[in-house]
């Protein structure tokens, strides 16, 4: 495709179901692996999940009823490669390591997302129900418009209730106890937060009507602690 734009790009992922979130120029600091070729990439689209919208399309997918490992990185993989290559642009994905790509960072430079104190980026919109599920990357510097600034929403929040939800405190100003967040979910205690979703992120109060329905936030809790578990068996 020519003369391509991001929101030419933005209506193409809406299609298959998936969200734009944001973009940027890349420089050698942003750490973009480079296209085949060894090629420079001029622009880096940020693909995800923004709020609810996008779940119905990945819960009717054949991935997320195969019965098979990681359906959702399957299923990102499929819709987002497959995106990629019709706009003559390839695919990079966070769940592809190590090494990992820091997606993170990259969200702080495409869009005016912030770290919140449970750790994950906060949107003055979506606050935290949203993810990142790959990104495309564009040899070509497709025109973006100048970001305005938008400060965190955690700025003004003094109560900061994410902090205090968590039922056995694995929140915390300094850090985030997987462990303890851990233990708690293989535990009989733990079922009310694998069935309805973490308490810490349901008490953010910023874009809470974007908040995940009752399947979204259990197949998240469930797909971590799976990875979890995993991880011991390593």
């Amino acid at each position: 495709m020519s003369a391509l734009n991001l929101e030419q790009v933005a209506a193409e992922a809406a299609v298959v179901g998936i969200a734009v979130r944001g973009a940027f120029h890349p420089d050698i600091d942003d750490e973009v692996p480079a296209m085949r070729g060894d090629g420079a990439v001029g622009t880096l689209v940020l693909a995800g999940f923004a709020g609810r919208a996008q779940w119905p399309i990945f819960a009717a997918s054949p991935e997320a009823s195969d019965g098979r490992a990681n359906p959702l990185d399957r299923w990102s993989r499929r819709v987002i490669g497959g995106l990629a290559n019709t706009l003559g642009a390839a695919a990079l994905y966070p769940f592809e390591g190590p090494p990992w790509l820091p997606f993170q960072r990259w969200a702080m430079k495409a869009e005016p997302v912030h770290r919140s104190p449970l750790g994950m980026l906060i949107h003055p919109d979506w606050g935290l129900w949203h993810s990142y599920r790959g990104a495309i990357a564009f040899a070509e510097r497709l025109a973006l418009t100048e970001r305005a600034h938008r400060p965190s929403p955690c700025e003004d929040c003094t109560a900061r209730p994410c902090l205090t939800a968590c039922p056995v405190g694995a929140f915390t100003p300094e850090r985030y106890d997987v462990a303890t967040c851990t233990a708690h979910l293989r535990g009989g205690a733990g079922k009310d937060c694998l069935d309805l979703g973490c308490r810490a992120r349901d008490a953010c109060p910023v874009g809470a009507d974007h908040r995940y329905a009752r399947d979204q936030s259990s197949f998240h809790m469930r797909a971590f602690l799976a990875s979890r578990n995993a991880a011991l068996d390593v």
